[in-house]
């Protein structure tokens, strides 16, 4: 159990490539104008809470988002190599269809295994799930008790699975909409949206 009070779990805003449907991963797009205000939104809604400490994704798009959320709380973002997202390989940039041209077959095998498959020359859910209980024992070791972690939904599963003690079934089924900021207690194993989603 990590020595937390309250995790705090937003994703960054919407991106370009979200629009698009195209594979982020370790790659980049900028936020676009709905994705700044979904970040204000989350950053105004945080501005309740007692957060103590400020965690982000290396990634351009989170970094961007922490910054709305560092001048709402009066923080500073500290970067998390580890909070970034699950490394898409040589499907990052890439919409569906092309995934499913270049390698067939890859999205039903993945449907199957969804933990354990690996992006091609990148990384699995598995991968991310020792990745991000690295990057709470590394929080944890700063002395935040009640710290907001801006990252993305695929690593955010799992650190919702580390913070709340879910199967990996019951992590993977979740969604993290870029408007909504979680609120986990890990004493309880439980979590709760800090406002309902509005998109």
């Amino acid at each position: 159990m990590f020595d937390f009070e309250t995790v705090y779990l937003a994703r960054h805003g919407q991106t370009e490539w979200n629009v698009e449907g195209r594979r982020q991963g370790r790659l980049d797009s900028p936020l676009t104008p709905t994705g700044l205000a979904q970040a204000r939104r989350n950053a105004e809604d945080a501005r309740a809470e007692p957060i103590d400490a400020l965690f982000c994704s290396p990634m351009g798009r989170a970094r961007t988002t922490a910054e709305v959320f560092a001048a709402a709380l009066g923080l500073a973002a500290q970067v998390v190599e580890e909070l970034a997202e699950v490394d898409h390989g040589r499907l990052s940039g890439l919409v569906r269809a092309q995934v499913e041209a270049g390698w067939p077959g890859f999205e039903q095998a993945r449907a199957r295994d969804k933990y354990f498959c690996r992006f091609p020359d990148g990384e699995s859910y598995a991968d991310a799930d020792a990745r991000a209980a690295r990057a709470l024992e590394a929080i944890a070791g700063s002395g935040a008790r009640r710290p907001l972690l801006v990252s993305h939904e695929m690593i955010g599963r799992m650190l919702l699975k580390n913070l709340a003690g879910l199967s990996r079934t019951e992590a993977l089924a979740l969604s993290h909409p870029s408007d909504l900021v979680y609120k986990v207690r890990p004493d309880r194993r439980e979590f709760v949206a800090l406002s309902p989603a509005t998109a």
